[in-house]
């Protein structure tokens, strides 16, 4: 199964983020664009790709560890970015480094659980609110989310996601998330 390990914001947080990105979505050639939906907004920590069903019980004991020894922190989602013509996010105030040690735990945890992951890609806090198909010119939308600033939550759960992606080939279809498993933070 398809695994990624992530931070969920609570629903009064990404219910204020998507009220901002309708106003976004309003702008010229925004239809252009794959808009994620927000039921499934997360923060990807370490993403572990197919991963076999027997690692999974070595995995989540990693991950409880993981969670037990990293306290509750304080984020909020703030402004966004791009990663090249690809992807349209929005970023990350707060304890970010908190945010950054949890992933390096995750990231670790799944090695150690004997997850064949692809070479690290280096963490880049974000939550992803659109791709393009090829490459486009996200600098409009950029900018239309430079001013946001989101409330502050407090992070306290490490969460095990399963992504279901679309069959078929689909027009307009996207993955499809499950949480699978979460762990608090601190609690150990």
């Amino acid at each position: 199964m398809r695994l990624f390990a992530a931070v969920l914001p609570p629903e009064a947080v990404v219910a204020e983020l998507g009220g901002w990105v309708a106003g976004v979505r309003r702008l010229p050639g925004a239809e252009a664009l794959r808009w994620t939906e927000r039921a499934g907004w997360h923060l990807t920590l370490a993403f572990l790709g197919e991963v076999d069903d027997g690692l999974v019980p070595d995995l989540e004991a990693r991950y409880a560890r993981a969670a037990r020894r990293t306290e509750p922190f304080p984020l909020a989602l703030s402004g966004g970015g791009h990663f090249g013509g690809r992807a349209l996010w929005a970023g990350l105030t707060g304890d970010v480094a908190a945010l950054r040690l949890l992933a390096a735990r995750a990231e670790a945890g799944a090695r150690r659980a004997r997850v064949a992951m692809d070479a690290r890609r280096g963490f880049h806090p974000h939550l992803t609110v659109a791709r393009s198909r090829g490459e486009a010119d996200l600098r409009p939308y950029v900018e239309a989310l430079a001013p946001f600033e989101g409330a502050a939550w407090q992070a306290d759960e490490l969460s095990l996601v399963r992504s279901h992606l679309p069959v078929g080939g689909s027009p307009g279809a996207r993955p499809r998330y499950e949480r699978l498993a979460g762990w608090p933070l601190g609690r150990g």
